[in-house]
């Protein structure tokens, strides 16, 4: 019987990565890409990505931004931190954010509702994601 137990644990941490939700389900043959559409960088990105693959899906983040669930499951692949995504250059960050301090989950409300102030394109593939600093960054997915 403990035997039993044993083995079932080892077969569940063994999964778990299988068994962890896919937040923004992307095939493994598709390119996700949220983008600022007035940023000529990021258009340039898209236009990358879809030399690379027909399948590209680009999101603007104006036109629909990110679920709180997403860009933590976004953030989760990137390894980072909400406020490390932010253009600490930005108008609005300087006159309104810095300097302050805020929680994980108050850093993450101020990236959705601002998505202007993500520093780049963010690209998906599968289960892994990007922070596009140049075009050509795509090509590392």
């Amino acid at each position: 019987m403990l035997l039993l137990v044993l083995l079932l644990k080892i077969a569940y941490l063994a999964c778990k990565e299988y068994l962890k939700p896919n937040i923004m389900r992307v095939h493994e043959n598709e390119i996700l890409i949220l983008y600022n559409p007035s940023s000529s960088v990021d258009k340039k990105t898209v236009a990358y990505a879809q030399s690379i693959t027909p399948h590209v899906r680009s999101i603007p983040f104006d036109r629909q931004p990110a679920t709180g669930t997403q860009m933590r499951g976004i953030l989760d692949m990137l390894g980072m931190h909400p406020k490390e995504m932010l253009n600490k250059a930005d108008p609005y960050y300087q006159a309104n954010i810095r300097g302050s301090e805020f929680d994980d989950e108050d850093w993450l409300n101020i990236l959705i509702r601002n998505p202007q102030l993500l520093r780049s394109a963010i690209a998906v593939k599968g289960r892994r994601a990007l922070l596009i600093e140049t075009p050509t960054d795509i090509y590392k997915l």
